[in-house]
């Protein structure tokens, strides 16, 4: 039995800028945080022949190449792997969300092929698989950070480089700072859940178009994540509050399917309401709304009035990583 988990992910600044549509022409830069809400994957030896998959499905087939979850199937593929497996997955919570559960579900899952075979792998080559996957074979308009932040974990900077190179370092945020960080910022769930394909196809066929709009968005966005960054580093938070709500209003005009108006009257209430500061998480429509406040029992109290459940967190600075095997 091999156990896999890899953490889901807030994004603090310069979300969208990881789109290789985008970066390879701009290069882009974000702060991503590692977060102790998991997708974990097992993998078992079965003894009979074949394959069984376990995620909101079940299947159960003789071959790899007849695996419909697209992901398990090419992984398989690229990883290798003996028939007589089963592999399940489950998560603290649930997809299409905004937290990058796709690419922590399929880092895990490369993890735990790598294991079975005795490999021994990097999380930068654990992340550049992942994205060879989900971008390259699959052709999800998806961007890189998701599987990065699930390989590495922390606090992180992230640089995308025009020639597909990424660049990896940790946040240099003293304790104290991170600490606080932690302490004030506040995760609710929306209920609305939605992939994030759409809202993303529609950016990334506008990036490649070189749509000024779009462009002159994702620059403005990109300094906005190095601003970010010089406040943590400063430990202004009050500050880094202001920037996380000028990115939501910027974030809000590269596609009409970014919020709607129950979205924007939570996120009003929540501004009255002790925040400084926040955004949806992810590419929009739906999922958590996340904000950061010096007063968390005010703002917790109507939240809660409106009916939205908080999920508390702390930062995760392991990453990926085999728990059995």
């Amino acid at each position: 039995m091999i156990i896999v988990r890899s953490p889901l992910r807030i994004t603090l600044g310069g979300g969208g800028t990881d789109l290789p549509s985008y970066y390879r022409d701009h290069g882009g830069f974000l702060i991503a945080a590692a977060i102790d809400k998991y997708v974990y994957i097992t993998l078992h030896q079965m003894f009979q022949p074949g394959f069984i998959v376990k995620y909101s499905e079940m299947e159960r087939v003789d071959h790899a190449e007849d695996i419909r979850h697209p992901i398990v199937r090419t992984a398989i593929k690229l990883v290798g792997c003996p028939d007589r497996i089963e592999v399940a997955s489950m998560a603290d919570i649930p997809a299409g969300t905004g937290l990058g559960s796709s690419g922590s579900f399929t880092t895990a899952l490369l993890r735990a092929l790598h294991t079975r075979q005795r490999n021994v792998i990097s999380p930068h080559t654990i992340a550049e698989q992942a994205c060879h996957i989900e971008i390259d074979l699959l052709s999800e308009p998806i961007g890189k950070q998701d599987q990065y932040i699930a390989a590495f974990g922390g606090v992180t900077c992230f640089a995308f480089n025009k020639d597909d190179t990424v660049d990896v370092k940790p946040a240099p945020i003293s304790q104290e700072v991170l600490d606080n960080l932690e302490d004030g910022l506040c995760l609710f769930f929306t209920g609305f859940s939605r992939s994030a394909s759409a809202i993303l196809k529609d950016q990334n066929e506008r990036s490649k178009s070189s749509d000024p709009a779009v462009l002159d968005n994702l620059h403005y966005v990109k300094d906005l994540g190095q601003s970010s960054l010089k406040a943590l580093i400063a430990a202004d938070l009050p500050r880094f509050a202001a920037l996380m709500d000028e990115h939501w209003q910027h974030k809000k005009k590269r596609s009409g399917g970014m919020s709607n108006p129950k979205i924007d009257e939570w996120y009003d209430i929540a501004m009255r309401n002790g925040a400084l500061g926040g955004k949806l998480i992810g590419a929009g429509g739906g999922g958590f709304l996340m904000f950061y406040t010096e007063n968390k029992r005010r703002l917790l109290h109507a939240m809660i009035e409106q009916g939205l459940q908080e999920v508390r967190f702390r930062f995760d600075f392991e990453g990926s990583k085999t728990m059995i095997q």
